[in-house]
């Protein structure tokens, strides 16, 4: 085998993940190129562990599905072989959500043949036009070169991300929620993120994103609050910089991050685990100060994001006011808690644009990768990498699932509610199946009331269409506010939408200081629903200790709920704490509770 000098930073991290034993064939992180690389100076266990995968069958991800597509040249195509070739980049598109990526001198099998200089341009000049016929415009991520030993001509492999021009409205959008300790920085940074303005080391940038006087004054997060950051078709950053209004971001952006800021205070903690159970996040940000270290609430967020199964990777801050010695301990102490045998993730420290890139598409390919930056909101430094992470950062769900959410009847889940001037009652929260007629409730006697939506804003814009999967605020004009509360549904009647006083769920009771048996009452997280319950009993055992999983019977104590089989569910009381997923609904035991809701005609 001939030897190969490309040594992307991908290939020696997972040759160190081989050496610590992490199994990279189950995560899917072993590129075909890395069979290539020489085994000089690897332990022996490892090269066989090599060699045993290339003798495995790999997936491809751009073989078929996906958004990425392996090209070894577009060198003068025929008019026949270029009507193809853009079909095909609008399979790329679809599949990705308005996203592509294109890898130029690979192979189809994944072989980085590269290509000469003059076969390059003209490959990224036929992409460019294939580009411009679809409506999408091209970006070049990377460009490396390629040199074997039997040829002495440079050749370069380029990956290329193409991305759809903004139409109708219809922007990718992906949701991140901002976790970390009290005073980490998050609201800070995600500040200096969306206003395009350096912090001045005393929390100015913060300021546009308080929503209270109190948290103006103590400088601390209390509430849910969400801002956006956007990126046009060519990569460029959008946001509230140049004096842009939320309606301009939206219309010029074609890819718009939505961050959640969460609390870090413990005394918040049921309105942070409110946010990333109702809100659903695509990912995770956990923000963790370099001059703090891991300390506070840092390990409970983050044992919260990897129990509601949510993509995490770690941002470092405040690194200005801390000497290298001081950030390396700190990434040093991150990587310790990542490899424990509770997270079995994979830390990948970004340094470069080009791991940037790198980190972005593995995360969203594999759960066990947790890229780690390193940043400071007031020097700026490192501030680009995470921005090129969030602009190539792919979504998790592809075409194919959105049209199947889009087949199925409505469901909206109320997490906020407002009563504003001149337009009346307004809720917000997310949408998950689409429709138009709509039913709200359970209400306290267990109705569902019908209702009209007026008007819809999304990202603080009016949209004219809601698709599943985002978020938005809907105007119900003279609907009685004081019929909702949060953690209603609005679903379509044809669902024929039942109540719910009593479940059974399938938990794991993370932690309890002595024993958890019958009569005990929890808080309890189940999407947008957070109420107490009372353990009515337990399948099989008389009480659970620590680490045990059982099948358990709850009731709701004060209203019933709308809850759907196969959610997650999380419940809590002081230090004691659980995870699960809903199993069963069952009747209630009094007669006038066990019936459907009525829908009410008047």
């Amino acid at each position: 085998m001939e030897s190969h000098t490309m040594r992307l930073p991908l290939v020696e991290w997972c040759i160190t993940a081989l050496c610590r034993g992490t199994d990279v064939s189950e995560n899917g992180l072993l590129p075909l190129f890395l069979l290539e690389v020489p085994f000089l100076q690897l332990p022996d266990t490892v090269c066989q562990q090599l060699l045993l995968l290339s003798l495995q069958p790999v997936q491809l991800v751009g073989a078929e599905e996906g958004n990425i597509e392996y090209k070894l040249k577009l060198v003068n195509p025929t008019q026949y072989r270029f009507e193809h070739l853009a079909t095909q980049l609008k399979w790329r598109l679809q599949e990705g959500r308005g996203e592509a990526v294109y890898q130029i001198g690979v192979e189809d099998n994944g072989l980085l043949v590269g290509l000469t200089e003059e076969d390059m341009t003209a490959s990224l000049n036929t992409l460019r036009r294939m580009a411009e016929k679809v409506g999408a415009d091209i970006t070049l991520l990377r460009e490396r070169e390629v040199d074997y030993e039997s040829d002495r001509a440079r050749r370069k492999i380029a990956e290329v991300l193409v991305r759809k021009v903004p139409d109708d409205q219809q922007f990718l959008d992906l949701r991140v929620a901002v976790l970390g300790n009290v005073d980490s920085g998050k609201s800070t940074l995600l500040g200096v993120l969306t206003q395009g303005e350096l912090d001045n080391g005393r929390g100015r940038a913060r300021l546009n994103l308080f929503r209270h006087l109190h948290e103006i004054q103590t400088g601390r997060t209390s509430s849910i609050s969400f801002e956006i950051l956007g990126f046009n078709s060519k990569g460029e950053v959008v946001n509230y910089s140049e004096s842009r209004t939320a309606e301009e971001i939206c219309e010029s952006s074609s890819k718009m991050i939505t961050f959640i800021d969460l609390a870090g205070h413990y005394k918040y903690l049921k309105t942070t685990i409110f946010g990333l159970t109702s809100y659903c996040p695509d990912f995770a940000m956990l923000v963790v100060g370099a001059n703090t270290g891991i300390a506070g609430t840092t390990r409970e967020h983050l044992g919260l994001a990897m129990a509601l199964k949510v993509p995490i990777f770690i941002v470092v801050s405040k690194v200005d006011l801390c000497g290298t010695v001081t950030v390396e301990k700190t990434v040093r102490q991150l990587e310790k808690v990542l490899k424990q045998p509770g997270c079995n993730k994979v830390p990948m420290l970004v340094a470069s644009a080009d791991d940037a890139v790198t980190a972005a598409q593995r995360f969203a390919q594999s759960a066990s990768i947790t890229p780690i930056f390193t940043l400071s909101s007031v020097s700026g430094e490192n501030l680009d990498l995470l921005k090129v992470f969030f602009n190539i950062l792919p979504p998790l769900s592809n075409s194919k699932e959105q049209e199947e959410l889009m087949q199925q009847l409505t469901e909206f889940q109320v997490d906020e509610i407002y009563s504003v001037p001149d337009v009346g009652t307004v809720v917000g929260g997310t949408l998950y199946r689409q429709g138009d007629r709509l039913v709200v409730g359970p209400t306290d006697e267990g109705q569902f009331l019908r209702l009209k939506v007026c008007s819809m804003q999304r990202n603080r814009s009016a949209c004219r269409v809601l698709r599943a999967g985002q978020a938005a605020t809907l105007a119900l004009g003279t609907f009685d506010r004081s019929l909702l509360r949060k953690g209603m549904v609005m679903v379509s009647p044809k669902m024929n939408p039942t109540i719910c006083w009593r479940f059974e769920a399938a938990i794991v009771l993370l932690f309890h200081a002595k024993t958890f048996r019958c009569g005990f009452q929890v808080t309890v997280h189940v999407g947008n629903v957070r109420q107490t319950a009372t353990v009515d009993g337990l399948l099989g055992k008389e009480e659970l200790r620590t680490g045990e999983r059982a099948v358990v019977c709850f009731r709701f104590l004060k209203h019933p709920e709308y809850l759907r089989v196969g959610a997650k569910l999380l419940f809590r009381e002081g230090v004691t704490k659980g995870i699960g997923h809903v199993t069963h609904l069952l009747p209630s035991q009094n007669n006038d509770q066990n019936h459907k809701a009525h829908q009410n005609h008047n």
